[in-house]
């Protein structure tokens, strides 16, 4: 079954950094775009970045535009978001999808906590 396992979350200064990666399992990750959200309690949750499946187009909210990066490894079915300039606005649970046909897998999320 699909599987996708985030780590790399954790509490932050502002203007700090972090690296998030996904692992998958369960399908064939090469023929896949894959992306990262990321929810607030009490709102919707938010794409932040887009990578297609050989990771040579990518796609960012505004937010983040210029200070995350979204990468893919397909030898090792990981999709890693690095996260530079952090902002308290930044504080959210980071989720990785895998849109597969017409069914979106998610992740557990890990929590990222930007603050002094």
């Amino acid at each position: 079954q699909v599987q996708l396992v985030e780590s790399g979350g954790g509490l932050v200064q502002p203007g700090g950094s972090l690296r998030l990666s996904c692992v998958a399992s369960g399908f064939t990750f090469r023929r896949y775009a894959m992306r990262w959200y990321r929810q607030v309690p009490g709102k919707e949750r938010e794409l932040v970045a887009f990578i297609a499946s050989s990771g040579g187009s990518t796609v960012y909210a505004d937010s983040v535009k210029d200070r995350f990066i979204i990468s893919r490894d397909n030898a090792k079915n990981t999709v890693s978001l690095q996260m530079n300039s952090l902002k308290p606005e930044d504080t959210a649970v980071y989720y990785c999808k895998a849109v597969i046909g017409i069914d979106g897998f998610w992740g557990q999320g890990t929590q990222v906590t930007v603050s002094s």
